[in-house]
């Protein structure tokens, strides 16, 4: 027997609730908390892997790293084999959205990047990855993860709107809409790095 409408709305408010608390929980603070280190308040003040990774040292970087892709993959993973890809889609960007506007630091989280490759891979685990390859190759060629991490999101946005354009069904084509949503929420909080890069070229 299927959910009566409202009990359907109800039933995503809740999975939009629960995966935007796992979202805002952030490693990177509990792990610099625990070494005696306010992670806000050091290198460019982001509470991301990449900050972490830079105070103290590339090792914690990595670890909270994966630890913000799983908070991101975990629960979309479960949302998808459970209720479906639509309420995915929900619990992936609230997860995201949790991470950006992280409740536990006052609305102000990272940058989005790691939790947003873990909702992606749960959900399109090969446009994931290819966006990972983008990212590692551009890593060796420029050398700095806030201008790789714009490259691969720029190419996910550019794969969430071919998709949206050319899917032959409703689901992918909300798949690929929200690609391209998230990977917009994610170069915004790059819009900086963009306006530096933006600088060079022209420069």
């Amino acid at each position: 027997m299927s959910l009566a409408v409202p009990a359907q709305v109800l039933l995503v408010l809740v999975v939009a609730t629960v995966c935007f608390a796992i979202g805002g929980i952030n490693p990177a603070t509990i792990v610099g908390r625990r070494r005696g280190i306010e992670v806000s308040s050091v290198g460019s003040g982001n509470p991301g892997a990449t900050n972490l990774g830079r105070v103290i040292g590339r090792k914690w970087g990595i670890v909270v790293g994966l630890l913000d892709v799983l908070k991101g993959f975990l629960p979309t993973f479960v949302v998808l084999r459970t209720l479906g890809t639509w309420v995915a889609l929900v619990a992936g960007v609230a997860c995201v959205l949790g991470h950006i506007y992280s409740p536990c630091l006052g609305g102000r989280g990272g940058k989005g990047v790691a939790t947003s490759l873990g909702a992606m891979l749960a959900v399109v685990p090969w446009v994931a990855l290819a966006a990972l390859v983008v990212f590692v190759l551009c890593l060796l060629f420029v050398k700095r993860l806030g201008d790789a991490s714009v490259v691969a999101t720029t190419f996910l946005l550019g794969a969430g709107v071919v998709l949206a354009v050319r899917a032959t069904s409703g689901v992918d084509r909300g798949v690929g809409v929200w690609l391209a949503l998230v990977a917009l929420l994610v170069l915004l909080r790059h819009r900086r790095n963009i306006q530096i890069w933006a600088g060079r070229l022209a420069g």
